[in-house]
């Protein structure tokens, strides 16, 4: 075994421990516990103990001449057979307390023996039975020691000491069971403790990747998937153009501007993903951007226009007024963003080239509900085109905020609806609650991440 700091305070806690509590913790292995250090040291105290009361009784033994010459003869040889029996007191405590019964009522040098013995039943023996087998011993033990005390000593006085005695020591092993049991559960709740932490730590690191893989997917599959109508765009002139030579070749400056644009949205990419990253390894953002709300809307449509997408925004007079936004959280404008994101970015994917509808309506006090709609490519046409992690982030993420998330495809479209809370007047962000921050758009998005846990991304 390696000689480690560790290795060695589990052995010197196993020295100091009693075998009954290395027992508790190994129970069902099937392994029988060997007696620990502190064992040993208790052993031969309690052997010597008896020895040594043992010895000090024997030079009284002639004194007991109104006694049976064979119950003298017959005394030194029980009590030394008692003193003997008590290396079995831990692996059979009952079977030594009853057999002790009639030697404790024909000897008097098994006194100390009798009395590791009582001290014994009391801390390994189940009460009723200890009780039982305790009142054997004071009945048949009783008359010969009164009879032993002879007749210097009063009746009473010898039954006093004699059942004094007996409940002195068995009280004694009651006590220490007591707190032995008290132990035991104290090291079972610490037990129970470490592995209720254990869990709630691995709940908490798994929401954290959880956290990580939404966050990582809302960033990215939007730049990701415009990366590739870009790339596609280029790729599929250039297959044409070699096709037919109909189909006019791209020139210098067509290359050139779309290899800038693939370029340009590459570096957005990178420089969204360490924002996140700085985000969700908890650094400060004194330098980065702050984090996207209804104020980026605008570049992400132009965004999506630029990659070939159709776009109407249809939006009601409470929603379109300069203000609107201010009435808003910075974790739900964030929220408002992604949703528009994620149903762009499922558009591009499963259903290209079809125009999509975004359609803001609501009031505060009433709520804010962000619509997208676009129609269904014939090969596109399923149940749900594109309901997998990305809606399903999307749903908890919109949750978190207050919200509820519908989707699905009916009649040749695909609706994806979020409805978040708009508060009123007497809610706004900076009278209590959101993140504490002003009304402000720009200063209620710098504030987000330090607001709110990681929101659930799609």
């Amino acid at each position: 075994m390696t000689d480690t700091p560790t290795a060695r305070a589990e052995g010197q806690r196993t020295w100091m421990l009693p075998s009954a509590l290395l027992a508790a913790e190994t129970c069902g292995t099937g392994d029988r516990v060997r007696r620990t250090g502190r064992d040993w040291l208790v052993d031969l105290t309690l052997f010597a103990w008896a020895v040594g009361l043992w010895c000090a009784l024997l030079p009284s033994l002639p004194d007991l001449d109104y006694l049976p010459d064979w119950m003298v003869t017959l005394d030194a040889p029980l009590g030394a057979l008692a003193c003997v029996g008590l290396w079995w007191r831990r692996r059979h405590p009952l079977a030594l307390a009853i057999a002790l019964i009639p030697i404790g009522a024909l000897s008097t040098t098994v006194f100390g023996a009798l009395a590791v013995v009582i001290l014994n039943l009391g801390l390994r023996v189940p009460r009723r039975t200890a009780w039982a087998v305790l009142a054997l011993h004071v009945a048949l033990g009783l008359p010969y020691g009164i009879l032993a005390a002879g007749e210097d000593t009063g009746d009473w006085a010898a039954a006093f000491f004699f059942i004094a005695y007996y409940l002195f020591f068995y009280a004694w092993g009651a006590a220490l069971r007591a707190r032995r049991q008290l132990v035991t559960r104290l090291r079972d709740d610490a037990q129970r403790e470490r592995a209720e932490h254990a869990r709630r730590l691995a709940d908490v690191r798994r929401a954290e990747r959880e956290a990580i893989a939404r966050e990582m997917h809302d960033v990215l599959a939007h730049r990701i998937s415009l990366l590739s109508v870009h790339a596609g765009a280029l790729a599929y002139r250039t297959a044409k153009q070699q096709e037919s030579r109909d189909v006019p070749a791209l020139t210098d400056a067509e290359i050139s501007d779309s290899a800038q644009l693939i370029r340009d949205t590459a570096h957005q990419a990178l420089e969204e993903l360490r924002d996140v990253l700085t985000v969700l390894r908890g650094s400060a953002r004194g330098a980065e951007g702050p984090q996207p709300g209804i104020g980026d809307l605008p570049d992400l449509l132009a965004d999506a226009e630029r990659a070939g997408q159709r776009i109407t925004l249809v939006r009601d007079d409470a929603t379109d007024t300069p203000d609107a936004a201010d009435q808003l959280r910075g974790p739900v404008q964030r929220t408002v963003y992604r949703v528009v994101q994620e149903g762009l970015t499922n558009a591009r994917k499963h259903a290209p080239g079809a125009p999509v509808t975004v359609t803001f309506s609501g009031a505060p006090g009433r709520g804010l509900t962000v619509a997208l709609r676009n129609g269904l490519t014939d090969d596109a046409d399923r149940p749900i085109p594109g309901a997998g992690a990305g809606l399903t982030g999307l749903e908890e993420r919109v949750a978190l905020d207050g919200g509820t998330l519908r989707h699905g495809a009916a009649q040749g479209t695909f609706t994806l609806v979020a409805e978040l809370p708009w508060p009123g007047a007497a809610a706004r962000p900076g009278a209590g609650e959101g993140d504490g921050t002003a009304a402000a758009p720009g200063a209620d998005r710098t504030g987000t991440a330090a607001a709110q846990p990681q929101l659930p991304p799609h």
